[in-house]
């Protein structure tokens, strides 16, 4: 077995850690040992593991070890990428056993978090360190870049471009043969009927930009 972590011991981190058990009831991969947190003291326990440090404890691990990303904000991942250089680490994708993945063709790189009942259907690429949370879609064609993420029950259509460090609120639906902008913040129920610039803030039905920030 591998031993892993989890950077992130919020809800969704413990939700990352359910996604690690479902995959060891199938097929036992992992050996969890507990979560990195910069905000929460060491030692504490959560859910019955301990809190081992923060993300520059993980630069001193001298064995292998495998990462999870249990953060749901594509900066905040992108910045935690960045500051890791210790080659012990790797980042397996993470898949949950209901998920249904239609073809072959599609392409998912590292570190990703694919959650339960998601369906990810044919000539779809998906880039590093990519969260499909719980119920999520994602039609033909389509291509997400790295960091992004997807709330519970995004429906993303067919030919669908998105840009790195997008992040789309729960429920939200993204019409076929749209671009969503780099570092693009979805609001959550938003239909999203016409391509959006990067850096905005959309919301709404259809989703209409309300202001522009730059969050890299």
């Amino acid at each position: 077995m591998q031993d892993i972590v989890i950077i992130g011991a919020g809800g969704f981190g413990r939700e990352v850690k359910t996604l690690i058990d479902a995959i060891n009831k199938y097929n036992k991969i992992y050996n969890f040992l507990g979560f990195y947190d910069d905000g929460i003291e060491k030692g504490k326990i959560i859910n019955g593991f301990p809190i081992l440090g923060g993300v520059s404890d993980l630069n001193l691990v001298s064995k292998p070890l495998c990462i999870a990303l249990g953060l749901g904000d594509p900066t905040t991942k992108s910045k935690v990428i960045a500051s890791i250089s210790n080659t012990n680490l790797s980042f397996p994708t993470l898949i949950h056993p209901s998920v249904i993945i239609s073809d072959d063709d599609v392409i998912i790189g590292n570190g990703c978090i694919i959650c339960a009942g998601t369906i990810i259907t044919c000539n779809i690429k998906i880039e590093n360190y990519v969260t499909l949370n719980l119920m999520c879609t994602v039609g033909h064609d389509t291509f997400i870049d790295s960091f992004s993420s997807f709330m519970p029950s995004v429906n993303i259509s067919g030919e669908v471009k998105i840009e790195e460090k997008v992040y789309v609120g729960t429920g939200a639906k993204i019409i076929n043969q749209l671009t969503i902008g780099k570092s693009t913040i979805v609001g959550a129920g938003a239909v999203v009927s016409k391509s959006l610039p990067e850096f905005c803030t959309a919301v709404g039905i259809p989703a209409k930009p309300i202001k522009f920030h730059n969050n890299d």
